[in-house]
């Protein structure tokens, strides 16, 4: 069992400054919109909030630049699926850039990277440290909350918002406005393959490694969390799970894929998750839940996870459950050296989250 006193995604510490260096983003910028469509705000049903932010990220780093990776990508799909028809006959708007997230990722990004580097050399920060860290604390609240206002205009105008990151802990401002909404009667899908349940990590408040935790802590937060794919946790939070297992249902990878060599069909298994589920949905999808041939720029990828196919199929399954997507992110797609693969699958997965917010066509 892993330690909680050490890095969750990251044991090596020469591995970390080998691949964690300072990101800049580029600002999402194409001459069409998500999917090569040309969309109009007004018009569209569902809208997207990139977020190029990885501020606390503790391994590899690029994810900042995967809202734009993405949106490159976006524009080779085939607008077309089996199940669903034309799956974007309803217009998905993708928002601009807030200059914000990149402004204040490049400067926290080189301040965290600091900070992570003198606890794993000496297990204690320096004054100016301590200062900086009190300092990106600040200002994540203040991502969490501009995120969380975004969302709530969103809502505002009776739309279905969806987030881009950027890490995971982009989330929690989204996933707390519409729980508010609907006072706290949602139930969140976590794809994941981590369980992002510590109080805090490296003394960041607003962790990647945190955001279920901090999900959980909300005032009025879900009154349901149902994980998928986990495979790589610690103790302390394997007993928050115990301990809180009437709110949250964990399936570990290791224990679907039993069920799955013991001869268990995989409809089975999605159905027996779905039904954990209230009938407002809010989906997480962190991008390294997929196993990590399929997202091998992802900063903290681990062996095991779901498959494309897997993941589709419980994606539709939830469509087809009938229960109501109220709200989706996803997160963690890093483009790596060229861009295109992960890209490409966070693309598709997009798109498939994209599509439940529509009603199915009869094909």
């Amino acid at each position: 069992m892993q330690n909680c006193t050490g890095n969750p995604h990251a044991p090596c510490a020469d591995a970390i400054s080998r691949l964690q260096k300072p990101i800049m983003t580029r600002k999402i910028a194409s001459k069409r919109g998500i999917f090569g469509l040309e969309t109009i705000k007004q018009r569209s049903h569902v809208i997207l909030t990139p977020v190029p932010w990885e501020v606390t990220t503790s391994y590899g780093s690029g994810t900042s630049l995967g809202p734009q990776a993405i949106l490159d990508a976006s524009s080779q799909l085939d607008l077309f699926d089996l199940e669903r028809g034309r799956a974007t006959s309803g217009e998905v708007h993708l928002e601009l850039e807030d200059p914000f997230f990149y402004q204040q990722n490049k400067k926290l990004k080189i301040l965290a990277k600091k900070i992570i580097s003198e606890l794993d050399q000496f297990g204690e920060l320096s004054t100016k440290s301590s200062s900086n860290l009190k300092k990106i604390n600040l200002e994540c609240a203040k991502m969490v909350r501009l995120i969380y206002e975004k969302t709530q205009a969103i809502l505002r105008e009776n739309k279905i918002p969806g987030l881009i990151g950027g890490d995971h802990s982009t989330s929690l401002g989204a996933i707390q406005a519409v729980s508010e909404l609907f006072k706290g009667d949602i139930g969140v899908l976590h794809i994941d393959a981590h369980a992002d349940l510590r109080s805090s990590y490296q003394g960041f408040q607003y962790s990647h490694a945190s955001i279920m935790h901090n999900v959980c802590s909300l005032k009025i937060g879900p009154k349901k969390l149902v994980q998928v794919g986990i495979r790589d946790f610690c103790e302390e939070e394997f007993e928050y799970i115990k301990k809180n297992k009437m709110r949250i249902a964990t399936y570990f990878d290791q224990h679907l894929k039993k069920s799955l060599f013991s001869g268990q069909a995989w409809n089975a298994l999605c159905e027996k998750i779905i039904s954990e589920l209230p009938q407002n949905v809010y989906i997480s999808f962190d991008i390294d839940g997929l196993s990590p041939e399929f997202c091998p720029h992802t900063g903290t990828p681990v062996p095991g996870g779901l498959s494309f196919d897997q993941a589709i199929y419980l994606l539709g399954a939830l469509g087809r459950s009938g229960r109501k997507i109220v709200g989706f992110d996803l997160t963690e797609v890093a483009p790596g050296p060229s861009g295109e693969w992960d890209a490409n699958v966070g693309a598709r997965i997009l798109f498939a989250l994209c599509g439940l917010t529509e009603p199915p066509d009869q094909i």
